[in-house]
């Protein structure tokens, strides 16, 4: 059996070197690795995976728009990544002014952009030829779409998150961990709140390419609540998420190879299986410590 599985991974690694549309796809899961663990630790230590939720189901309109103008009206340049790019951005900057302005409605105007955003997406997409194919793919992933613009794309943009996530990061650190008490060493709050909604709203376009708009959250938010299991310092938490989504990636696209599967939701499955393995592994762990007297 141990054999089998080598010559299936051989077989996997042999193909990606014969393929260049397998290594765009795997060059592709790794940047959306990266950029989705170190955004994905934020969202998760702020507690505002609902906010990103939201965001990634809204970016189904984005999608369903450009998509329709597309394949239905002929306008070349309407490309459905850079609908969900702008979806995403507007969606950011409503939940920021909702945050800032009528905080007690939050949660409220979260669902509705979820719902208002799924159902424009879906609406656009049934009008377009052939969408029961294009609302599969772009639900669950169809990461072997991507193309080569599509591909610089996604690089400018992690190099983007990368490098305003270095510049600002303990910025970030203090609005994550006390809102009010970085309000009173005189940092710009409200300004950095909404430009880390744009960081998510970054991280959720790159990685729709990998699993789809249903599955996006996996990837944001269970290798960062893995890490912050076993990690106590966000920077540990945001490198070992990371590595873990990077592993998760190639795990995944190889058992899809294989067993001829989806890939982004074969990626998702192997992420939930961690996920609850770490969890019990925890809760083990914390029951056979021994007890104050």
């Amino acid at each position: 059996v141990c054999m089998q599985e080598n010559e299936k991974m051989h077989t996997f690694w042999l193909a990606i070197q014969t393929h260049p549309l397998l290594q765009s796809v795997l060059l592709a899961s790794i940047l959306a690795s990266f950029v989705s663990g170190v955004v994905g630790s934020y969202v998760v230590i702020k507690r505002i995976v609902f906010v990103a939720g939201s965001i990634s189901h809204a970016v189904l309109s984005g999608i369903g728009i450009c998509l329709w103008l597309e394949r239905a009206q002929g306008v070349t340049w309407a490309s459905p990544l850079y609908g969900a790019l702008v979806a995403a951005m507007l969606s950011a900057l409503f939940l920021g002014w909702m945050h800032l302005r009528f905080r007690e409605r939050e949660d409220s105007a979260i669902s509705a952009l979820w719902s208002i955003g799924m159902a424009v997406g879906v609406l656009f997409i049934s009008q377009t030829p052939g969408f029961n194919v294009e609302l599969t793919n772009f639900l669950v992933g169809n990461i072997l779409w991507i193309s080569k613009s599509d591909l610089l794309l996604l690089f400018l943009l992690n190099f983007l998150v990368i490098v305003l996530v270095f510049l600002l990061h303990k910025r970030f650190l203090a609005i994550c961990f006390d809102e009010e008490q970085a309000r009173l060493q005189g940092m710009a709050v409200d300004g950095l709140y909404q430009l880390l909604l744009f960081l998510i709203a970054v991280s959720i376009v790159l990685l729709i390419q990998v699993v789809g708009v249903l599955l996006v959250m996996t990837m944001l938010t269970i290798p960062p609540a893995v890490s912050s299991l076993i990690c106590s310092r966000l920077s540990s938490v945001m490198t070992v998420a990371c590595l873990m989504n990077v592993g998760l990636c190639i795990l995944g696209h190889t058992i899809a190879y294989d067993l001829d599967w989806p890939p982004g939701a074969t990626i998702a499955l192997v992420a939930g299986v961690v996920y609850v393995g770490a969890f019990l592994i925890g809760q083990i762990s914390f029951s056979r410590r021994p007890t104050e007297q």
